[in-house]
């Protein structure tokens, strides 16, 4: 039976980051969901997993929390258990 792909196991880092970054910037869901003028509905489904983001999406809601999307996708390699630079700690600076 086909998985969708926001349920792989590669993707669960990213709906945990994208929570983390909301929380670290201070933004509510409805907040951040008005900066791209989407429903707050919206920003609980990519931060539950039931709505896949795209790369896109990902590197404006970083930038929304006041984040670089690069340091976004070194906590993801982080925490997929790849190499990340020396130095790097666990949250979404």
């Amino acid at each position: 039976m086909a998985t969708k792909a926001q349920h792989a196991r590669a993707y669960a880092p990213i709906p945990r980051l994208l929570r983390l970054a909301r929380q670290q910037a201070g933004l509510t869901q409805r907040e951040l969901g008005d900066k791209p003028r989407k429903p707050q509905s919206w920003v609980y489904n990519c931060e539950t997993g039931n709505r896949r983001v795209d790369v896109t999406e990902f590197c404006f809601w970083l930038e929304a929390c006041g984040r670089a999307p690069a340091d976004g996708l070194r906590a993801y390699l982080r925490q997929r258990g790849q190499p990340a630079q020396a130095g790097q700690t666990g949250d979404v600076r």
